[in-house]
């Protein structure tokens, strides 16, 4: 159970993105700022098409007070009704280096070090797919379904001005692998360029994006993985 309980956890932090669909909550219409920032991102999905941006996560693992850096390059679409993602892990030392493809409602992990790709079928989990568009083409208003939503404060990263909002999960299972979730959203695009996931036992993850390209063509061997013709294929 408690391996289950991690790989699903790396799947949410992997995916490091989630808005599940429907409602629009009243509390946003008492809290001017909120609003503000819930609307912009209506506006940028609507619009959503692909995004494409560099990345640095830092996991902090609480118990040895240490933390591991990856860096790559993420992108995002949209095929019809569903959101692909692929995320190319760079660094920063070789052995580091992997992909992620999520497409038809399946995760697949390649590392090349290994020649190896690891499929995890989520059987079309509406719970897992809604990771993927959290702050990336997600309508903020839709969050309310399964967050209490409340607004933080202005942030100044780097050149952008953001507006910090805080995510309590509302499913207990959810809560069972992070406490809440971070989203620094930038206003003027309606979309997130920093995003912290908080487990409950104080380990982190903090994701940390720029040179966001939105609505650009992405080729579609982008996601594809870069197999062998010796690759090993695992499903857990």
């Amino acid at each position: 159970m408690q391996i289950r309980q991690l790989y699903l956890r790396r799947i949410v932090y992997l995916s490091l993105i989630l808005a599940p669909l429907f409602q629009r909550p009243s509390f946003a219409q008492s809290n001017p700022s909120l609003e503000r920032v819930l609307t912009s991102m209506d506006k940028a999905a609507a619009s959503f098409r692909t995004i494409e941006a560099d990345f640095v996560w830092d996991q902090f693992t609480k118990v040895v007070e240490q933390t591991e850096t990856q860096k790559g390059k993420i992108y995002f679409r949209r095929s019809g009704n569903e959101v692909q993602m692929k995320a190319d892990v760079t660094g920063p030392a070789p052995e580091d280096q992997k992909s992620v493809l999520f497409s038809d409602s399946k995760f697949q992990l390649y590392q090349p070090n290994l020649d190896q790709v690891t499929i995890h079928n989520t059987n079309k989990n509406s719970e897992v797919e809604s990771y993927l568009v959290l702050g990336f083409g997600s309508r903020g208003h839709d969050l309310a379904k399964s967050y209490d939503v409340t607004y933080i404060a202005s942030e100044k990263l780097g050149d952008v001005q953001t507006e910090k909002i805080n995510l309590v999960p509302k499913s207990e299972k959810v809560r069972n692998n992070f406490d809440h979730i971070i989203l620094w959203i930038d206003p003027s695009r309606g979309i997130s360029v920093q995003q912290q996931l908080i487990a409950l036992n104080g380990d982190y993850r903090l994701a940390k994006y720029s040179n966001i390209r939105l609505n650009q063509k992405i080729s579609d061997n982008v996601f594809k993985l870069k197999t062998t013709g010796k690759t090993k294929f695992l499903t857990p």
